[in-house]
């Protein structure tokens, strides 16, 4: 950190209680630790709903592996947008079901375009994004 600066947080001791509670069962080391990991996950947030914030994401998919054609068209997919797609992982789930992460990176508007494009294909029987801003806080 370059220069810290300390502040004063008035909290009923009730609230203080539940909050002291979660970061123990989180296991933060103390509540300035805590009261960061909020800070920068609230900030991250609202640079995600900016579409050209810089960002990455994965994007988790479950299908069912004997779904024709859907593993060619999650490859030819990632191929078309080589630049975003950095990693995949594929997950053998059971004898039917595979999970798929991809990971992505580029301006938010970009990476939820391309993960609708993947979570919309027919065979896809749940998906999920998440996304991180990458932009410095």
């Amino acid at each position: 950190m370059d220069k810290v600066e300390r502040i004063g947080v008035s909290l009923d001791k009730k609230l203080l209680s539940m909050f002291d509670k979660l970061i123990a069962k989180l296991g933060f080391q103390n509540r300035s630790e805590a009261i960061r990991h909020l800070i920068r996950r609230q900030l991250s947030g609202e640079r995600l709903q900016h579409p050209k914030a810089r960002a990455v994401g994965a994007v988790f998919l479950v299908y069912d592996h004997h779904s024709t054609k859907l593993m060619r068209k999650l490859t030819d997919l990632q191929h078309s947008h080589i630049l975003q797609t950095i990693s995949s992982m594929h997950i053998h789930l059971d004898e039917h079901d595979c999970l798929e992460i991809i990971v992505l990176r580029g301006q938010v508007g970009e990476i939820n375009k391309m993960a609708d494009s993947l979570l919309s294909l027919k065979g896809v029987k749940l998906g999920r994004t998440n996304l991180l801003a990458t932009e410095p806080t």
